[in-house]
């Protein structure tokens, strides 16, 4: 089901606030949004991207299907051109890198890492060029490392507690505060005015008797808590100017996150209504602010309110498809210096030309992949991914482009046993394409084909992925490298609805997300790739997790003819009764405004009688007796999303109906399966039901220890 986003504050200064600002909405009321500026378009360089399919432009509907059928040719002759890889084992697929989370300095001088060693992860220094890496903390629960701004301090953010370390090991380690649980506290950053001070957002007990109140917290080693900020209402987001005073503030008002400029008196400036989204990046030259956004068009582009109010549109992606990603600031003045698109294609953009000119000697060496810049100082920290690529590498990146490999030995590991990395030679490509729906709409998705093989014989698997407010992108996929491994060709849509490709994309399934238009997406360009020589129309599949898996329920129950089992993963059985149960529960898409707000600004209203009626009769699980082929459903025993009952009672009623199902269920597991073992069930008995089904490979045999998790977990 959809994530529940983390509120994502870059708040960096002190103030209070205990009423509405002066001339600020009250209530569920908004101010509308300001005039945006001209938007002169900045230049950017792009290193041009290869892509089997383009938007089409305005050639005509035949053209346009003439030349996705052409390029999806050229892809299929290009694959089966390379010899057929080894069938690699399935922990291949399941282990996990050994050291991640590569995060360097500001000044450029030392890079830190997460590493796993004997079970434990710790905090990891090295100083740069070539100083010798040191583990600094043997034990961390943090999933991430973030710098101070002064480069002296770590901040460790875990699942349960906040903690920081002194880079110089000389003293002044220690506990900040605890995260999550009772006192719903949530990291936000480094502290700029002390360096080894972060700053949480604690926000009030769901069941306070008093007036709720968000409060901004500075919090320091040996408990000392300074409260920097009160507010009545959800903050969302703030920034600081030159001065160090808090400047700027987002919060969360009825159906929308309202900016403010903190100059007196306050008043807004900008409006993001939701689903459209302002996402706060840093304090510019002259006391504005960048952002990333879509208040003002489709795509989420950079974008800049000036201290005066006036929003302009700096960039946007120049294919005109993908939705402005990730940004990479510049340490030293907080101005963008890279964007990142990658809805569609890997794009990585420089705004200066000397950064292009560096960028473009770097995109030379390590061609197709897609990058993340870190900058400190002189130095670049390059992490890249790709789609024929497990994991990330990373590289230091010298002033002429010259790259220099950082702790590329550690491997991967798996049940406590060391993987090496599957060689990217044996890897498939993901190859974007693009077809038209029968209503004319434009779609895209990704194409995972098996080497060496003739494409049109081979069994297809219709990958769907969760969300569905979510999105494939162009990096590597464990779920369609595995299935190509074994012979499948890979079919992952991103059918509308999906994020990440412009606003009108997501609002464009209406809601319509039983067996209607969105799961017609799914149907449709399956069909397209059947008639264009990309598998064996008797041998398809469908597999998915969480509403992937509710799609795929919903193929082999409304589609028998042409799926011909389903895979589901953690699903919905009822799309409609699941988003009615946990949209009162205190869980968020857009942080500070109610989940139910959220999903009606996307087409799907809790509250709509008729629309959640409809869902229900066009659930799986009202439909149960129409299932005529074998589906394979695993489940969490502590689904937060998905509620185990639903699941179960599903599957009950195709056990009394005398269906073939095969039911999973990790008592322990929640809607994201951790569970090695557990993630090793699913691969093993997701390969055996396609083995059976549509004809691919034979698994792998289960070890002793899967076959006695099977045993144990199998219903």
């Amino acid at each position: 089901m959809i994530a529940v986003l983390r509120i994502a504050l870059l708040v960096s200064g002190v103030a209070t606030m205990t009423a509405p600002l002066a001339g600020g909405p009250r209530g569920a009321t908004s101010p509308s949004a300001p005039v945006l500026a001209a938007a002169p378009t900045m230049p950017l360089a792009m290193a041009t991207v290869g892509s089997i399919a383009s938007n089409g432009g305005k050639a005509s509907a035949s053209s346009t299907a003439s030349s996705d059928a052409a390029a999806l040719r050229r892809a299929i002759a290009a694959e089966r051109a390379r010899p057929a890889p080894p069938k690699l084992p399935r922990a291949a697929f399941l282990s996990q890198p050994r050291e991640h989370g590569f995060a360097l300095a500001p000044d450029g001088r030392q890079v830190a890492w997460l590493g796993e060693h004997g079970g434990r992860r710790g905090v990891w220094l090295q100083a740069l060029p070539d100083g010798q890496p040191r583990l600094r903390l043997a034990r961390t629960d943090a999933n991430e490392l973030v710098w101070s701004r002064d480069g002296r301090w770590l901040f460790l953010p875990g699942s349960r507690q906040l903690a920081v370390l002194a880079a110089d090991g000389q003293g002044g380690d220690g506990e900040l505060s605890t995260l999550g649980g009772l006192g719903r506290r949530v990291f936000v950053g480094p502290d700029p005015a002390i360096g080894d001070a972060a700053l949480v957002v604690e926000r009030p007990a769901r069941n306070a008797a008093d007036a709720p109140r968000w409060r901004l917290l500075r919090v320091q080693p040996g408990g000392r808590e300074t409260p920097l900020h009160e507010d009545s209402l959800p903050i969302v987001d703030a920034a600081i100017d030159d001065t160090g005073k808090l400047a700027w503030l987002m919060r969360a008002e009825g159906e929308a996150h309202v900016l403010y400029r903190l100059a007196s008196p306050g008043r807004a400036v900008l409006t993001c209504a939701v689903p459209r989204r302002c996402r706060l990046l840093g304090t510019s030259s002259g006391g504005g602010q960048w952002l990333i956004g879509n208040v003002d068009a489709d795509l989420s582009g950079l974008l800049h309110v000036a201290a005066d109010g006036a929003v302009t549109r700096v960039h946007q992606d120049p294919r005109g498809e993908a939705d402005l990603n990730h940004v990479a600031l510049d340490p030293a003045d907080g101005e963008p210096r890279f964007l990142g698109y990658d809805s569609t294609v890997p794009q990585l953009l420089a705004r200066s030309p000397e950064d292009d000119r560096r960028l473009a000697a770097v995109r030379g060496a390590l061609t197709g992949a897609s990058l993340r810049v870190q900058v400190g100082g002189e130095r670049w920290l390059m992490i890249e991914r790709g789609d024929r690529l497990r994991g990330e590498r990373a590289w230091l990146a010298s002033a002429d482009g010259a790259l220099q490999p950082l702790r590329q030995e550690a491997g991967f590991v798996f049940g406590g046993h060391p993987q090496e990395r599957p060689d990217e030679a044996v890897m498939s490509r993901k190859w974007p394409i693009q077809w038209t729906a029968s209503d004319g709409r434009r779609l895209h998705g990704f194409l995972t084909l098996p080497l060496g093989v003739d494409v049109a014989r081979a069994p297809l698997v219709v990958s769907v992925h969760g969300g569905p407010f979510s999105l494939v992108r162009p990096d590597f996929s464990n779920d369609a490298q595995l299935l190509a491994n074994r012979g499948y060709a890979v079919f992952q849509p991103n059918f509308r609805g999906s994020t990440g490709m412009g606003l009108d994309y997501v609002l464009a399934s209406r809601g319509d997300f039983g067996n209607g238009r969105v799961q017609k997406d799914i149907v449709e360009g399956t069909r397209w790739l059947l008639a264009n020589g990309v598998g064996d129309a008797e041998r398809v599949a469908i597999v998915g997790a969480s509403f992937g898996g509710y799609s795929a329920l919903l193929g082999v129950t409304f589609e028998p003819s042409l799926f011909k089992a389903a895979v589901a993963g953690v699903p919905p059985a009822d799309f409609g009764r699941v988003v009615h149960e946990y949209q009162g529960a205190g869980q968020e898409m857009h942080p500070g405004i109610p989940m139910a707000a959220s999903m009606r600004a996307l087409g799907v209203d809790p509250d709509d009688a008729a629309q959640m009626q409809r869902l229900a009769a066009q659930s799986p699980s009202a439909n149960a007796a129409a299932l005529t082929r074998p589906v394979l459903v695993l489940a969490g025993g502590q689904d937060e999303r998905v509620p185990i009952r639903g699941v179960t009672h599903y599957v009950a009623r195709l056990r009394t109906l005398g269906k073939d199902a095969t039911f999973f269920v990790d008592t322990d597991a929640g809607h994201a399966i951790a569970d090695e073992k557990t993630r090793e069930a699913y691969y093993f008995l997701m390969e055996r039901l396609l083995h059976e089904t549509i004809g691919g490979a034979e698994p792998e045999p289960a070890s002793p220890a899967l076959q006695a998790h099977l045993t144990r977990h199998l219903r």
